[in-house]
């Protein structure tokens, strides 16, 4: 809730407080759970990030928090700012260090949400099917390239220019 009071600051007076009430996300086919529900989602979430800390792929934890506060929707608005920017900390700490960029994962997402919105998508119909098993593959790949993209980013900018023997992957 911290985070998103900080992401939403200066943009929303409900900034940090969870929806009082049930929700529509316009424009797509996922229908947030009740506002009741909430806290206890977002309690189950950090329950699996914290017991799949070390046995699971940095990321697939980013990919799963990614998905996952974007299904809960706990807020008002602000949402989908804040499961990317909660996802990339969820990297950046299973990683074990910051990841500086120029563009970072959640600008680029920011730059083009079409592969996001498909990747969520994607995740959301394997969970209609069996709840307790989430398949957030597409969104691992999307957030695999991404983050190769930041690290060219960064070497291009360690190298002093651009190399363009060096091609960023693409979204398929």
């Amino acid at each position: 809730m911290h985070l998103h009071r900080i992401a939403l600051e200066g943009i929303s007076s409900f900034a940090g407080v969870y929806r009082p009430a049930d929700i529509e996300i316009q424009g797509s086919k996922h229908t947030p759970i009740g506002a009741h529900l909430v806290p206890e989602k977002v309690e189950h979430m950090c329950d699996y990030v914290n017991e799949k800390w070390h046995s699971s792929t940095p990321l697939h934890l980013a990919a799963y928090v990614l998905w996952r506060l974007n299904w809960i929707h706990p807020f008002t608005d602000g949402n989908g700012r804040t499961s990317r920017a909660c996802s990339y900390l969820v990297l950046c700490l299973r990683l074990g260090h910051p990841l500086y960029a120029r563009k970072s994962i959640p600008a680029q997402i920011a730059d083009n949400k079409k592969p996001y919105y498909d990747a969520l998508e994607a995740a959301d119909k394997s969970s209609e099917t069996d709840g307790d098993l989430v398949n957030v593959e597409q969104l691992e790949d999307l957030l695999s390239v991404l983050l190769t993209r930041q690290l060219l980013d960064v070497l291009e900018t360690a190298q002093g220019s651009k190399d363009r023997s060096i091609s960023k992957p693409s979204l398929g």
